[in-house]
């Protein structure tokens, strides 16, 4: 099997992919994500992860997978990383009682053949209501700062989660079930 790349620096991911028992490597991007706020938001995160894939894979030479992702929330606007406990409180109240989206692009790239295939995983979350004191006591976990939207499902914030249509790993960073798929069928990549 080919080297795998992930370009990334989350550790989410990273350990989303040591659950499948698949070997690879990480290599954070470079880029600055500078967000195109004239793009839909499944093509942002489609782009943000091409970025990070292209800049991991320009670096590389030899017979590589170079597999990259971004993950965005969205309700009315793009929610990325909060900057701060404000931020992210404002985050959260937005979101409470809400349904949003979460959208994960994601990017592979064949560093031998160059051959890459970009796409994108969306799923519904349905938030319940949040008090104000649920908000206040979830950002002094510190758990929403890294996280766009402001929360991980996979944590604390699963409190908050009364149901979600779509791939729960989306939600996390990355749509093992649609990753899966791309790498069975454009590069002959089994994951089992």
């Amino acid at each position: 099997m080919k080297q795998m790349i992930l370009a990334s620096a989350s550790p989410r991911r990273r350990e989303l992919l040591q659950g499948l028992g698949v070997p690879f490597e990480v290599m954070s991007s470079d880029i600055e994500e500078k967000i195109n706020t004239e793009l839909s938001a499944p093509e942002i995160a489609k782009e943000l992860a091409y970025q990070k894939a292209k800049d991991v894979s320009n670096k590389l030479d030899g017979d590589y997978i170079v597999i990259g992702a971004d993950t965005i929330v969205e309700y009315n606007r793009i929610l990325g990383k909060p900057k701060d406990a404000d931020e992210a409180y404002q985050m959260l109240k937005l979101l409470s009682g809400k349904i949003h989206r979460v959208i994960t692009g994601f990017a592979v790239i064949d560093c031998r053949t160059k051959k890459e295939i970009v796409d994108f995983e969306v799923t519904n979350v349905y938030f319940n209501h949040l008090s104000d004191e649920e908000i206040n006591r979830y950002i002094e976990t510190k758990e929403p700062m890294d996280k766009a939207g402001a929360y991980g499902i996979q944590g604390k914030a699963s409190l908050f989660v009364s149901k979600i249509e779509g791939d729960y790993f989306n939600v996390v960073g990355l749509p093992i079930f649609k990753l899966g798929v791309v790498l069975r069928n454009h590069f002959d990549i089994n994951l089992l």
